[in-house]
């Protein structure tokens, strides 16, 4: 597998990452696995947002 792109980082970050990292996995596939964790935080944070949501504009069955 040969890099196709260059990511300037500094080099906290670059430290930080290598700290991330476990032995034999790749850059590319600890960076993958960060962006598929933001994604689904991001994702969960905007189901409890719906979850508020509804629940504010909702009438319970009770006072129906």
């Amino acid at each position: 597998m040969s890099a196709d792109k260059r990511l300037p980082v500094t080099e906290e970050t670059r430290k930080e990452l290598h700290e991330l990292k476990e032995p034999g996995q790749t850059y590319d596939d600890l960076l993958k696995e960060l962006a598929q964790q933001r994604r689904r935080q991001d994702l969960e944070q905007r189901f409890q947002q719906l979850e508020e949501a509804d629940s504010d504009e909702l009438t319970p069955l009770s006072d129906v």
